[in-house]
């Protein structure tokens, strides 16, 4: 970066800071978060009185404990700095008193540089990466999320993967065709209205929201697309809000890959879309409309899928479902119609929303990870003009050898797959040897 750069960069950044304490002082904020994400995918917080907040904070951060956090660091070193992103300051729309909270950087206290087991720095280094390739300017992603809502802990308890007694119950209460039902069925209706107002005070675009189709207690929203650094940040805020309004209705709200045994699953559909030039340089005249960078771009997101779900789908909960529904997402094919595909190019006749959607990733994974690990795989493609092969339209006309291009089977089969296909994730030092070593290790607990 030259000084200039770099002079506005700091000028920016100082606007920025400026406005967190104007809207402080307009919403008589009393306290502050400061939230990071841990690799699990997981919030993490502490919380300081307004008053202790200092501009000196958003240069120098704080200091946490490293190895209380997924064995990020050893107890002998274990000293970790935080930075407090002075563009991501929201009022928090579900707690009280008044607080705002700060997405907030993981940094090496030593070398200043960004910590190597930080997802939001992985997902910048994406971001630039592309830009670097001169490929594109900007990526978008959109997000469609499912959840289940249960009556209460004990109810989400009792019905848990491995509580297979408890089919029964289930079966009488809850409605499995639920699928865009209307209230009194739509049982969690006014959940969700409340869930998207408190998005809608956090700028959050919300497109829609309804009721699921595995029973009225599964639900789905989805968001309009934004940068896959802002998309995980609205994730991450999303699903914060959606378990405290679930708890404040004394009810239990999860992201769990396969919560209930023998039926449907979260999952989480990611839209991509790659602009430059503010052109979505995804549309052309091939199969469905895309361009041939497009279906490159599939090639490579096909191709490296068996090693993406390391990242993905990281749970043991997460090949259960993968295997045992004939719903699922599962064959490692494209299509304009069918969602039994791994990649789905939907229909549109709007430019702009011309895009792909990859719908094998798990609802609990780690937005940062998720989203950069499929965009590397997918820019692998585009360099090397990975063909996605022919798309199929119906899962009925696969052939043997087609059928057969199927999903891990387990987790440890996806671990062992990433490592040993994992270069594309490294290239432009996007995702560190370390990174992906103590994910494995951290997957398998290990670690």
């Amino acid at each position: 970066m030259d000084n200039k750069s770099f002079k506005e960069e700091q000028l920016k950044r100082i606007k920025l800071i400026d406005d967190v304490f104007k809207l402080i002082k307009e919403k008589e904020v009393k306290n502050v978060d400061f939230r990071f994400t841990d690799l699990s995918g997981e919030w993490r917080q502490f919380t300081i009185p307004v008053g202790q907040l200092e501009r000196d904070t958003f240069f120098e951060g704080f200091t946490i404990d490293g190895s209380l956090i997924c064995n990020w660091k050893l107890k002998r070193d274990s000293d970790l700095t935080i930075i407090p992103d002075p563009s991501t300051a929201r009022i928090d729309t579900v707690l009280e008193p008044t607080t705002v909270f700060i997405i907030c950087d993981i940094y090496d206290p030593i070398d200043k540089k960004p910590f190597k087991y930080d997802p939001r720095s992985v997902a910048k280094k994406s971001i630039e990466y592309i830009s670097h390739l001169n490929i594109a300017d900007k990526v978008f992603i959109g997000a469609e999320s499912k959840f289940f809502i249960f009556e209460s802990s004990e109810d989400y308890l009792d019905n848990l993967l491995e509580k297979k007694d408890f089919i029964s119950k289930i079966q009488t209460e809850y409605d499995k065709h639920g699928y865009l039902l209307t209230p009194p069925e739509d049982k969690y209706y006014e959940i969700r209205n409340i869930i998207v107002e408190k998005l809608l005070k956090n700028e959050i675009e919300v497109e829609r929201h309804h009721c699921e189709s595995a029973f009225v207690g599964q639900n789905e929203i989805s968001f309009k697309y934004s940068s896959l650094v802002e998309s995980a940040d609205v994730f991450m805020i999303f699903k914060n809000i959606v378990k405290n309004v679930a708890n404040f209705f004394n009810k239990t709200a999860t992201f769990t890959s396969k919560p209930i045994f023998e039926n449907l699953d979260n999952t989480l559909h990611i839209h991509l879309s790659l602009w430059k030039d503010n052109k979505n340089i995804f549309i052309g005249d091939k199969y469905g409309g895309l361009s041939e960078l497009a279906l490159n771009f599939i090639g490579g997101i096909l191709h490296h899928t068996p090693s993406l779900l390391a990242f993905t789908n990281p749970s043991f909960d997460s090949y259960f479902r993968l295997k045992s529904n004939k719903k699922s997402s599962v064959s490692l094919t494209y299509s304009k119609s069918d969602r039994c595909s791994a990649i789905r190019i939907p229909t549109t006749t709007n430019t702009k929303r011309k895009r792909v959607e990859f719908r094998i990733p798990d609802a609990d994974s780690n937005p940062y990870l998720t989203f950069s690990a499929v965009l590397m795989a997918g820019i692998d493609g585009i360099i090397k003009n990975i063909n996605p092969g022919e798309p199929i339209e119906i899962q009925e006309q696969l052939t043997a050898k087609e059928s057969a291009m199927e999903t891990p089977e387990n987790l440890e089969e996806a671990l062992e797959n990433l490592e040993n296909d994992n270069d594309y994730l490294k290239v432009g030092e996007v995702f560190s040897d370390d990174l992906i070593k103590h994910w494995i290790k951290f997957r398998l607990k290990k670690v």
